[in-house]
């Protein structure tokens, strides 16, 4: 039986074109025992065509995304070709800053450090590269704040990633 103890409350950044990446994190983690619940966003065909339309304006999505970053304790932000260029994915890194929130990235295959979001580059207290879970699970939990190239290999952190609280 699992307990809140070792439930983790993630909210998974991303680009919509990497939604898959989304479930094979969870699956990933979920497979080796953990219990990850993530609040991130994924649209459904219908929504995300009215998302494209422009039928849903920006505070109501903006209210949304505030509740489902705060439920969280830890923001992992998915790296792929496209996440530098996403202004939402920009909007959600402040926004859990803004709410005191570990932010952690991890690349996706194809990602590189050109693709690293400017939030994420101000506000991460780590990134990985790869998909091990036991490494992922450390830096969600912050102990590890290890920062690494898409290659696997030591990189120097962005900033000091000193936090602290009022």
């Amino acid at each position: 039986m699992t307990t809140d103890s070792t439930r983790r409350h993630l909210f998974i950044s991303h680009h919509h074109a990497d939604d898959e990446e989304v479930t094979n994190l969870t699956r990933l983690l979920n497979s080796r025992g953990y219990d990850v619940r993530n609040s991130s966003i994924r649209a459904n065909p219908a929504n995300q065509r009215r998302l494209e339309l422009g039928l849903v304006k920006d505070v109501v999505i903006e209210r949304l995304l505030r509740l489902k970053i705060s439920w969280a304790t830890t923001v992992v932000v998915l790296i792929g070709k496209e996440t530098h260029a996403r202004p939402w994915v920009n909007w959600e890194v402040e926004e859990a800053h803004r709410q005191g929130k570990r932010i952690v990235g991890v690349f996706i295959r194809g990602g590189t450090q050109a693709d690293v979001p400017p939030s994420l580059r101000k506000y991460a207290s780590s990134q990985l590269a790869g998909w091990n879970s036991e490494r992922i699970m450390a830096v969600v939990d912050g102990e590890e704040n290890d920062f690494q190239e898409p290659d696997g290999t030591p990189s120097p952190p962005f900033y000091d990633a000193t936090r602290s609280l009022c």
